[in-house]
């Protein structure tokens, strides 16, 4: 089983669904000493096996895949109803209109599962909840190592229960969606470092530091605060590699873009972007209703890149985002790391 000492660089590109995390990007950090996780989230087995595939073809094998785990349904007919209604001045906006909503969605799950047993990988990792017991004992039986995604100490406890192999520990400054367990749950503002300490003090299990890291000096940082690795999303956004969308990449050096804000108005979870017009006008209503908001807000996303409007769109972003270069993402892996030894030593 593939394990996280085993890395040249201890730096992890973040999985970022939607679009950011690609095989290039995968392969790209890889190839630099790193590692990287493809984010299944919102993308069918297919297409996830092609990934796979790419990925393996720059002769990469020790990467990762990460997982959402199914909420415990979101029946909230009445708040998405009322948000729905909300959002028709959008739709008019995009030429975009509002779906039925399925809270039971379970983005196919089982059917990822059953891939990753048949075609392994080296890592999965899990966010929105701790894995099946079930699922962890499969994926060690094909020699996975299985990495859960965790906000809270009680939440790191609950997936050492589990059986996981190592706890990525998600601090408030980290960008996209927050890792938590209780889609209700408020942020709690503890950053990645403190929560690292309380995390340290209690499970002996390796962890990845998530979030608050934007230079070589941070990286640093969390490795002697006891991580054994650290993982990055918003610094490799703005690479070549990197899929997300220009206007999202082109904002996160836009003066105009001045903070980020933790919002549930794009998906229902919260989640931390740079603050747009969209969040300002929808975030005190949105109903904390997941996967529900989501499958509400995403044509109305489309048709906001359709306009290359970054006022309609998501622009996740950690706290750090001014710190993003548009660097290959070899080189900024390589300056990370130079710059973290040079404060180690």
């Amino acid at each position: 089983m593939f394990t996280l000492s085993e890395l040249e660089v201890p730096v992890i590109a973040a999985p970022m669904a939607g679009g950011p995390s690609t095989p290039a990007l995968v392969a790209a950090v890889a190839g630099a000493g790193g590692t990287g996780f493809l984010a299944a989230g919102y993308k069918t087995p297919e297409a996830l096996e092609k990934q796979f595939a790419e990925v393996r073809a720059q002769r990469v094998t020790n990467f990762g895949v990460n997982l959402f785990v199914p909420s415990k349904p979101q029946d909230k007919p009445d708040a998405v109803a009322a948000y729905r209604a909300e959002l028709e001045g959008e739709a008019e906006r995009y030429g975009a209109t509002t779906p039925e909503t399925d809270p039971a969605d379970r983005d196919r799950f089982e059917e990822k599962v059953d891939l990753l047993e048949r075609d392994p990988v080296a890592m999965v990792s899990f966010t929105f909840g701790p894995p099946p017991e079930e699922v962890v004992s499969r994926l060690h039986g094909v020699n996975t190592l299985v990495v859960a995604s965790v906000t809270t100490l009680e939440e790191a406890r609950i997936a050492e229960r589990r059986g996981v192999d190592v706890l990525a520990v998600q601090g408030s400054e980290a960008g996209g969606h927050r890792a938590t367990y209780d889609v209700e749950a408020p942020d709690d503002g503890v950053s990645t470092f403190e929560l690292l300490e309380r995390v340290r003090a209690h499970i002996a299990l390796p962890l990845i530091a998530a979030g608050g890291c934007h230079g070589g000096a941070d990286v640093a940082r969390a490795l002697r605060a006891g991580a054994t690795a650290v993982q990055l999303g918003t610094a490799f956004l703005r690479c070549p590699e990197s899929g997300a969308a220009q206007p999202h990449k082109d904002a996160l050096a836009d003066p105009r873009f001045t903070e980020t804000a933790v919002t549930r108005a794009f998906s229902g979870r919260n989640a931390r972007g740079l603050r747009n017009r969209f969040i300002d006008e929808h975030d005190a209503t949105a109903p904390a209703a997941y996967p529900g908001v989501n499958q509400l807000t995403k044509p109305l996303r489309a048709g906001a890149a359709a306009q290359a409007d970054q006022d309609g769109l998501a622009l996740w972003a950690g706290t750090g985002y001014r710190s993003a270069s548009s660097e290959p993402a070899a080189h900024i892996v390589t300056g990370l790391w130079e710059e973290a030894r040079r404060e180690m030593r």
